[in-house]
């Protein structure tokens, strides 16, 4: 890492966490850690206009699972919220993915690939503005998303989920309000083809050099900064 305090920048081939906090802390068991997915990965660039970061297939991840060890989309969607979670590690066996945040962005942009490197789509994905901490950024995901095509054709996801997460009260009125304006603007850049759709992240490849990141330990620290 360059710099120091707010302005520090990590450099190329860095590694750091790219990570999620628990949407239902109210449902949170007691001791539980704020963090329930934690995804090492690369850094590609970090710069005052975007942080790319590449997670390479085979990356130890920590993911969602239900207590009795369930996937969480298993789960019916009426319980899927509700239910006792906790968390498993997990290896990425896809293709890897190259995520891309621009600071302050209530989104992130994830780009895909099938075997090959034959380009699959970008998906959006709508979360809070990624906070910034010593072993690299943390988010609270926002359910909703929205799923790009190659040709520049969209459409939105999790429609269903989004919806369910505010009946069961894991998002208020105001704060759905918002995730659905936010939705409206990467729509925006979708349509009017910003970056980093025009940029052509699609091209780019890793560093051969690059080593799978491994998943620390402490990976659920704590942040001063997080709320509990």
């Amino acid at each position: 890492m360059t710099g120091t305090g707010e302005c520090a920048r990590w450099a190329p081939g860095d590694q750091i966490l790219w990570r999620y906090r628990d949407n239902g802390r109210a449902h949170r068991a007691p001791g539980a850690p704020p963090v329930h997915i934690c995804r090492p990965v690369t850094v590609v660039q970090d710069t005052a206009e975007l942080l790319a970061v590449w997670m390479a297939p085979g990356t130890e991840c920590v993911r969602p699972v239900l207590a009795n060890g369930t996937q969480v989309h298993a789960e019916p969607l009426a319980t899927r919220y509700t239910a006792p979670r906790t968390t498993a590690r997990s290896t990425w066996f896809g293709t890897g993915v190259l995520k891309l945040a621009r600071p302050g962005d209530p989104w992130s942009v994830w780009l895909f690939w099938d075997r090959g490197w034959l380009f699959r789509n970008w998906y959006v994905n709508l979360e809070e503005p990624h906070l910034r901490w010593s072993g690299g950024v943390d988010s609270e995901d926002h359910f909703l998303d929205i799923s790009v095509n190659p040709d520049r054709s969209w459409k939105w996801l999790d429609e269903d989920e989004f919806a369910q997460a505010q009946h069961v009260g894991l998002m208020d009125r105001e704060t759905a309000a918002g995730v659905r304006e936010a939705g409206r603007a990467a729509v925006e850049v979708i349509t009017g083809w910003g970056s980093p759709f025009r940029d052509g992240w699609e091209h780019w490849r890793p560093d051969p050099r690059w080593q799978v990141p491994p998943l620390p330990d402490d990976w659920d620290r704590t942040p001063a900064h997080m709320p509990s």
